[in-house]
C-alpha cells in the first residue's frame, strides 16, 4: 500500500502564512504582508490579492479595485483581470531605505464599492549588489617605536550600502610578520578592523610598511573592497592625547543656518614640544557626515556645512580624533541629534473623485482622499475642515484616510455647483496649511413642473381679422435644466363641449405662440376662453395649465341703418309743417343705430341735400329737423330733405335718410289767437279737427303696423337662438332686437310712440322711439341734446 508522500516543507510554511492571513481577514483588523527581492524587473509578481483575501478574481473589478501608497510614488499595480500585485517600477532598496532595516514600503488597498481599505507591506529584502568601500585608497597609521606587542590599533571601517548578512562581514590584512588583524563589533553593531602588534618595532631597521586591507561581505560569492595600509613608525610617544569627554551630545535645530557652531570638543597632551601639539579631525565618517560637518583642527569647533533636514536624517553619530605631533591620538564620540521644526506643509493626496452627483439623492460619497505631514510630534498632527455653509461633511476612515459625503439630499435648483475647499491644518508652531479645491456638480432631475409667467392671459384681436394671425403668446418656465427644462405647449380640451376650439385657435408647441384659425366676427362672438397646458420632456413629465381669454375688438364694418323715417321702398312718410312755425319748430327726428360698438356706433346727422337750402336744418348730434327761419308764403308746399348719417369709425360709414316735408296754412298757430280775433280762430278751429282726427287715424294704422312686425321679428328670433348660440352669445345684445334691414348687416329693432299732445295749438307731435339699453350713453346725450335744442328753440 503507497503512502501519501508529505508536503515539502516550504509549501507547508506558505499554506500556514496564507491559512494566517485570511484568518486576520476575516478578522476585519489584518494587515497583508509580502516580500520581494530589490533590483526585480517591472511587472515582477508579487502576490495575488484575489486569493490571498479568498475573494473572486472578478471581484476585484466589480468593487474597483485600486493600490494607494503613502504620497504620489506608486510602487505596485494590480492587476484587476487576474488579481496579482505587481512591480510597477524596479526597486532600489538602498534607495528608498538607506541603512535602515527591515526595509518595508507601505501600501493600502482601496474598494470603491463599497468603501473599504486594506492595509499592506512590502518588505524589500537586500541582494548584494554593493561590493566593500574604503573612503581613502590609503590608510595613515603612525605607531610609536615603543609600542608593546599586543597593543592593538583599530583601522577606517568600509562603507558599504547592503544591509544584513550583505553587508561587511570580515576583514583580512596582507601576510607580514608584524601584525595580525582582527575584526571587531562596534557597539552599533557594524564591524571594524584591528590590527594587533605581534612584535615590537624599529623603526631604525624599518621607518614604515605598507599592507593591504581586504573587507570582504557576507554575499555568496563575497564581494570585497581593498585599501592601502601605511605604517609610518614614529618616536616614542608616551602619552596618548585624552578629552575631557569620552561622549558629547547636543540637540541642533533644522532649520539652524549653514556656518553656525555646533559644538567645540576639547582634548589634551601631557607630552611637551611637538608631541603636545594637538589636531582634530573625523574618525570613522560617513558620507553623509562630512557633507553636513566640518571640524577646525586647531579649535575643535564643529559647525554646519549644509542645512539639516529632520525629515531625511533624525540623528548623526561620528568619532572625533586628536592626534599630537608624535602621532598619538585620542578618540571621543559625538551625537548630534536634529530637532524637528515645522517647516513641512501637510500634504493630500486625492485617490477618488466624483464630480457629478444627482440631485434628491440620499447621503453620498463625493471623494475620498489620504494626508501625510513628513514633521514629527505634533508637527506632524494633522486635522481636517471645510467650510461651514456647505452641505458636506468629513468623515475619518483609516488612518489618515478621508472621505468627504453629501450632508442628504441637493437640489441643483437651489445651487448647481458647489466649491469645496479642503483644508488640513497640522498642529505645529507655526501651524502649516494645505488646501485642495474640488468642484461639484448637481446633475439634475425631473423634480420641478412648467411655471406658466401669468395665472391667466387676456388677448385683444380685432374682428375680421385674416386666417392664421398671430394673437398673443404665452409662456411657461422650468427650474430644471436640459431636456427637463424643454416646454412644450398643447391646447386642453375646453370645459364647454359646444365651443369649437379647435376651428378658432392653434397653438404652437415649441414656443407658445397662438394663432387664429379663421375670421372672427365681433356682433357674433365677442369672447372665449380656454385652458392651454405646459409640459415638459423629463420622465415621468410634469405639466402645469393657464387661463387664456381672447377678447375681440370690434372695427367699423356695419353702416348706420336708418330706423326712422322707414326706407328701403317703404311709402314715403311725410312731415306736415304749419307754415305760421317759427324758427327752431321741431318737424321730425331721424332716429338710426350702428351695429358696431363703441366710437365705432358714434353717429352724427348732416343735411346732405334739400329742395330750399337755408329752410331746415338738422342737429348733428341727435338728428332732430328744425325750421332753420320763419315761413312765408313764398316758400313752396313740397320739400324733400336728404340726411346723411355717419358713424365715428376709420374710415366712417354712412347712410341716408329721406325726407318729405308738407308747409300747410291754418294747420297750427304758435301762439294763442287775440280776443277780438275769437270768430275767425273759431273757423280755423274747426279744419282743425278734421285734420287732426285724419291724421290719429292714420298714425294708429302705423302704430299696429309697426307693432306687428316687431312681434313677428321676435318669434323668429326665439326659434333661431339655439341655431346661432356662438354666432351672436347670449346676452350680447336686449331680445326685443330684431334685423330689419335686409341687407345682411346687425341692425336694432325700435319701438316707436305716436301720441298727440293736448295743447292749446293742438300740435301735432312726431314719432317718439324708445331706445333700447345697449345705445347707452349715446341714447342718452342724444335724449339731452334734444330737451337742450327744444329749449334753445323755445319749445318745452
Amino acid at each position: 500500500m503507497m503512502e501519501t508522500p508529505l508536503p515539502k516543507a516550504p509549501e507547508k510554511r506558505q499554506v500556514t502564512a496564507i491559512i494566517f492571513l485570511l484568518l486576520l481577514w476575516e478578522a476585519g483588523s489584518a494587515t497583508i504582508k509580502y516580500s520581494v527581492l530589490e533590483e526585480r524587473d517591472s511587472g515582477s509578481f508579487v502576490a495575488n490579492l484575489a486569493k490571498d483575501l479568498g475573494l473572486g478574481v472578478g471581484e476585484l473589478a466589480a468593487r474597483g479595485a485600486r493600490i494607494l501608497s503613502k504620497g504620489n510614488k506608486q510602487y505596485l499595480q494590480l492587476e484587476q483581470k487576474s488579481g496579482n500585485l505587481l512591480l510597477k517600477e524596479k526597486l532600489d532598496r538602498e534607495e528608498l531605505c538607506s541603512d535602515i532595516d527591515p526595509c518595508i514600503l507601505h501600501f493600502q488597498m482601496l474598494l470603491k464599492n463599497p468603501v473599504q481599505f486594506i492595509q499592506g507591506e512590502l518588505q524589500l529584502q537586500d541582494v548584494n549588489d554593493h561590493a566593500p568601500e574604503f573612503l581613502e585608497n590609503e590608510i595613515l597609521l603612525k605607531i610609536s617605536e615603543g609600542s608593546h606587542p599586543g597593543t592593538s590599533f583599530p583601522l577606517k571601517i568600509a562603507q558599504d550600502l547592503d544591509v544584513g548578512s550583505n553587508t561587511v562581514q570580515n576583514y583580512t590584512i596582507s601576510t607580514n610578520s608584524y601584525f595580525h588583524l582582527f575584526t571587531r563589533n562596534h557597539s552599533d553593531g557594524k564591524k571594524y578592523p584591528e590590527l594587533v602588534l605581534d612584535q615590537a618595532l624599529d623603526r631604525e631597521e624599518q621607518p614604515q610598511l605598507r599592507l593591504t586591507l581586504t573587507a570582504l561581505d557576507g554575499g555568496s560569492p563575497p564581494r570585497i573592497g581593498t585599501s592601502h595600509v601605511l605604517i609610518v613608525i614614529v618616536d616614542i610617544n608616551d602619552n596618548v592625547p585624552e578629552f575631557t569627554q569620552r561622549l558629547y551630545e547636543v540637540q541642533v535645530p533644522e532649520n539652524a543656518p549653514i556656518g553656525s557652531l555646533v559644538i567645540t570638543v576639547s582634548a589634551r597632551d601631557l607630552d611637551a614640544g611637538t608631541h603636545g601639539e594637538l589636531s582634530y579631525s573625523f574618525f570613522q565618517y560617513s558620507n553623509q557626515i562630512i557633507q553636513a560637518f566640518e571640524i577646525n583642527s586647531i579649535t575643535g569647533e564643529i559647525r554646519l556645512k549644509k542645512a539639516l533636514d529632520f525629515e531625511e536624517i533624525q540623528s548623526y553619530h561620528m568619532e572625533v580624533e586628536a592626534s599630537d605631533g608624535g602621532g598619538l591620538s585620542g578618540k571621543c564620540t559625538v551625537a548630534i541629534e536634529v530637532m524637528d521644526i515645522n517647516d513641512n506643509a501637510p500634504e493630500l493626496t486625492m485617490s477618488l473623485l466624483i464630480s457629478d452627483i444627482p440631485e434628491n439623492s440620499p447621503e453620498t460619497v463625493v471623494a475620498v482622499f489620504g494626508i501625510s505631514d513628513p514633521d514629527s510630534g505634533n508637527n506632524g498632527k494633522m486635522m481636517c475642515s471645510i467650510q461651514d455653509h456647505l452641505p458636506f461633511l468629513i468623515k475619518p476612515t483609516l488612518e489618515n484616510f478621508y472621505t468627504v459625503l453629501t450632508e442628504g439630499a441637493l437640489d441643483r435648483e437651489s445651487w448647481a455647483e458647489y466649491n469645496i475647499t479642503i483644508t488640513v491644518t497640522d498642529l505645529g508652531t507655526p501651524r502649516l496649511k494645505t488646501e485642495y479645491n474640488i468642484t461639484v456638480r448637481v446633475s439634475d432631475v425631473n423634480d420641478n413642473a412648467p411655471a406658466f409667467t401669468q395665472t391667466s392671459y387676456n388677448l385683444f384681436v380685432r374682428e375680421n381679422n385674416s386666417p392664421a394671425l398671430h394673437i398673443g403668446s404665452v409662456s411657461a418656465t422650468d427650474r430644471d435644466s436640459g431636456t427637463n427644462a424643454q416646454v412644450t405647449y398643447s391646447l386642453l380640451p375646453p370645459q364647454d363641449p359646444h365651443l369649437p376650439l379647435a376651428s378658432l385657435v392653434s397653438i404652437n408647441a415649441d414656443n407658445g405662440h397662438l394663432f387664429a384659425l379663421r375670421s372672427l366676427d365681433y356682433e357674433a362672438l365677442q369672447e372665449f376662453e380656454f385652458r392651454v397646458g405646459a409640459a415638459d420632456r423629463g420622465f415621468p413629465a410634469l405639466s402645469s395649465e393657464a387661463l387664456v381669454r381672447v377678447l375681440v375688438l370690434d372695427t367699423n364694418d356695419n353702416s348706420p341703418f336708418v330706423l326712422y323715417p322707414l326706407q328701403n321702398g317703404s311709402a314715403p312718410c311725410t312731415e306736415l309743417v304749419p307754415r305760421a312755425a317759427e324758427p327752431g319748430y321741431l318737424v321730425t327726428k331721424v332716429v338710426a343705430v350702428d351695429g358696431d360698438s363703441g366710437q365705432n356706433a358714434w353717429l352724427s346727422y348732416q343735411l346732405l341735400k334739400a329742395t330750399e337750402p337755408g329752410l331746415f336744418g338738422v342737429w348733428a348730434h341727435n338728428g332732430e329737423v328744425r325750421t332753420a327761419r320763419l315761413l312765408s308764403e313764398r316758400d313752396a308746399a313740397k320739400h324733400r330733405l336728404v340726411v346723411l348719417v355717419k358713424d365715428n369709425g376709420e374710415p366712417p360709414l354712412s347712410a341716408t335718410a329721406t325726407l318729405h316735408v308738407l308747409l300747410v296754412d291754418g294747420f297750427s298757430q304758435p301762439y294763442l289767437p287775440l280776443p277780438e280775433a275769437a270768430p275767425a280762430q273759431a273757423q280755423a278751429d274747426s279744419l282743425t279737427v278734421y285734420l287732426v282726427v285724419a291724421l290719429a287715424s292714420v298714425s294708429s294704422l302705423f302704430l299696429l303696423s309697426v307693432l306687428l312686425f316687431v312681434a313677428v321679428r321676435l318669434c323668429r328670433r326665439s326659434r333661431a337662438a339655439s341655431v346661432g348660440r356662438y354666432l351672436v352669445p347670449e346676452g350680447a345684445f336686449p331680445g326685443h332686437l330684431v334685423d330689419v334691414s335686409g341687407t345682411g348687416t346687425l341692425s336694432q329693432n325700435y319701438q316707436y310712440e305716436v301720441y298727440l299732445a293736448e295743447s292749446s295749438e293742438s300740435q301735432f307731435k312726431f314719432l317718439k322711439p324708445i331706445l333700447p339699453n345697449f345705445l347707452g350713453e349715446g341714447t342718452g346725450r342724444d335724449s339731452e341734446a334734444n330737451s337742450n335744442s327744444r329749449n334753445d328753440f323755445g319749445f318745452n
